[in-house]
């Protein structure tokens, strides 16, 4: 007996699921916006509550913390340039090689991995400070990096999202930092020179 795959099946076409059905439900949304604010929030009450403690580390070959915070912020800066380079070969805004999904995925891990050690000195050694604008803003959009960042990593494991939605929050997170960076390693290269 041979079987015509062709062959409708007895459900075809698979009924829509209705909203209430939908897999996933608002909870998709709601869960990583929910984690997003839990993240961004901590992170300040922790910088706002925790005593700071001067310094966490210091590298050799580094003349300050500042220097070496500086630099991981400015490597972590440009590895998202990276990211949004290989996001826009992605979406088909630029050429790109076949490649660029993995690009994006490990420049993405690379600002990450860029990033922490500078938060966790900023936290830890500074806190949330907000004694003139430049830190007030630094202080926020640090927090909310982390945050953002957080829902686009669990956005990325849900299925049959709108296809405006990861731009979106990439574009979120990609700014953050970009502001983070201006408010830091950028004013202090201006203000201490380009120094190790």
């Amino acid at each position: 007996m041979t079987v015509d795959p062709n062959a409708a099946t007895q459900d075809f076409p698979s009924p829509r699921p209705t909203p209430s059905r939908a897999p996933g439900g608002a909870s998709r949304y709601l869960i990583p916006a929910l984690v997003a604010c839990a993240v961004a929030v901590g992170l300040g009450a922790y910088g706002k509550v925790h005593d700071p403690a001067g310094t966490v580390f210091n590298l050799a070959g580094f003349s300050s913390t500042g220097a070496v915070k500086s630099w991981l912020a400015t490597v972590s800066f440009g590895f998202a340039l990276v990211q949004l380079t290989s996001a826009l070969m992605l979406y088909g805004k630029l050429p790109g090689p076949s490649w660029a999904g993995a690009l994006h995925r490990w420049s993405g891990r690379a600002a990450f991995l860029s990033a922490v050690p500078v938060a966790v000195h900023c936290l830890y050694a500074l806190g949330f400070q907000t004694y003139e604008s430049r830190v007030l803003w630094h202080s926020l959009l640090g927090c909310f990096f982390f945050g953002v960042f957080s829902a686009k990593m669990l956005l990325l494991r849900s299925e049959r999202l709108p296809g405006w939605l990861l731009p979106i929050v990439g574009g979120l997170v990609f700014s953050a930092l970009t502001v983070v960076w201006l408010t830091s390693a950028f004013w202090f290269f201006r203000t201490f020179g380009v120094t190790t």
